[in-house]
């Protein structure tokens, strides 16, 4: 949190209740950006940016608007302070909105301090060092045999600033950065290209992995899938890798997110309190993990973040709300608020854990027999009402507990609540994620193939 942050925001809230906002409150993003690619040894592109956004949200009257900037001066604010109220005042009321009451609001003695940044800039003022470690991940995926060629190799930096000031009193901030690397490799055979990748992303640079590493896992993936083919078609047991499970959970959180519950268009509309994974599994929410990309000290909304249960023993048990969508189902809000810019706030969740695996990938493969383990998706398909899934696939085949072949071109297809109710969790995600998902195995689901 920086003093000038703070001082901007409370001189745009003096000039807000000047001109008669009953709340409003003011989010200051600023951020600072590198990214380099490179592709056979030679820079393909260089990307910096410097930006700040200055966003102010007045009701009045259950009547809201909201304007942003990015001009700190005098006059700008001041401008920006007349708009809105200018524009709330001709908008439609709403009796759900409304900045967070002053006792539920986080007081600074209950904010703790989480290891969310790296005080060390250096990346930022010499981008070379991207540059460096992206030619040293290409050149180590080049160097394994039956590697031709790769599709580029990125690198980037980013320091952003989130601050948070409300007319009833809240005022702090925090910093966060982020740092990644993208190798790809592409494999030939028989004159067909393949190609895969590797991700890397940490809050600390030194916590990426050596580049080297990065680079020769592509490589390895893109070796792996050589002389892929199309499946037999049928219905087959499905692995969905600890690489892309995180979808799987994605679709869950979207279906419990308190707008899709508001608008009535969830496939689990109906299920609180209701089993819908298997009762050994967990899904929590926690905010307040060091060095973690989805963490947070309060929310969009300047309510205390905390550990949160969505799902406890396979029942569903919370909603993902901010104040709107808790007002509008009658409930307390799980400080889910998510905001950037001049959008409105929003359910969203940080760092995300699936509970409850035990088995290894291997032994998951063993119980599963025969059937398709998936490590890339295409496309998606997903009724958000029914659940009725179907999404492109690439992948292994695996009988009697071997992997056989590699698979591409396939479609799988079900329907996410009987896809959820019988899963098999591995125990093998990756503790230093923000969203930490083992490989799943999905008992049976239709795959299309040859």
């Amino acid at each position: 949190m920086t003093k000038e942050s703070a001082e901007i925001a409370e001189n745009l809230l003096s000039l807000s209740k000047k001109l008669g906002s009953g709340q409003a409150e003011v989010l200051i993003s600023k951020g600072r950006s590198s990214s380099i690619e490179i592709r056979e040894g030679e820079l393909e592109q260089a990307e910096g940016s410097h930006g700040l956004s200055i966003s102010l949200r007045v009701i009045n009257d259950q009547k809201s608007a909201v304007v942003s900037c990015s001009d700190a001066s005098k006059e700008k604010l001041e401008q920006l302070a007349k708009r809105a109220n200018e524009i709330a005042a001709e908008s439609l009321p709403n009796p759900f909105i409304g900045i967070a009451e002053n006792d539920a609001l986080a007081k600074p003695s209950t904010i703790t301090s989480i290891d969310m940044t790296e005080p060390d800039e250096l990346i930022l003022k010499d981008p070379s060092k991207l540059k460096a470690i992206a030619l040293k991940a290409e050149k180590a995926a080049l160097s394994l045999e039956g590697i031709s060629k790769t599709d580029g190799c990125s690198a980037a930096a980013s320091q952003s600033e989130f601050f948070l000031a409300t007319s009833n009193g809240f005022s702090n901030g925090y910093n966060r950065s982020s740092y990644t690397l993208v190798a790809s490799a592409i494999s030939t055979h028989d004159s067909k290209m393949e190609r895969d990748h590797a991700f890397e992303q940490r809050v600390y640079f030194e916590d990426l992995p050596n580049p080297e590493t990065i680079g020769k896992l592509a490589a390895k993936r893109a070796q792996m899938m050589k002389g892929a083919k199309k499946p037999a078609t049928g219905n087959f047991p499905v692995i969905f890798n600890e690489r892309i499970s995180g979808s799987i959970v994605g679709h869950i959180l979207a279906a419990i997110n308190g707008e899709s519950i508001t608008r009535g268009s969830s496939w689990l509309l109906d299920s609180m309190n209701k089993k819908i994974l298997p009762e050994n599994v967990d899904l929590i929410e926690d905010p307040s993990l060091p060095r973690r990309s989805g963490s947070r000290p309060f929310d969009a909304e300047g309510l205390l973040a905390s550990k949160n249960s969505f799902i406890q023993n396979g029942i569903l048990k919370s909603w993902v709300l901010d104040l709107k969508t808790s007002r509008q189902l009658g409930l307390k809000s799980t400080a889910n608020a998510t905001r950037s810019g001049s959008n409105l706030p929003s359910p969203g969740v940080g760092n995300i854990e699936l509970k409850g695996g035990g088995k290894t990938l291997n032994e998951l493969i063993q119980k599963a027999g025969e059937g398709l383990m998936v490590c890339s998706l295409i496309g998606s398909s997903v009724n958000q009402n029914s659940g009725d899934y179907s999404r492109g696939a690439t992948g292994f085949w695996f009988k009697n507990g071997e992997i056989t072949y590699p698979v591409t071109e396939c479609t799988i297809a079900g329907n996410l609540k009987e896809m959820l109710k019988t899963i098999v969790l591995a125990n093998d995600s990756r503790e230093y994620l923000s969203r930490r998902v083992p490989s799943i195995l999905v008992d049976n689901m239709t795959i299309a193939g040859n």
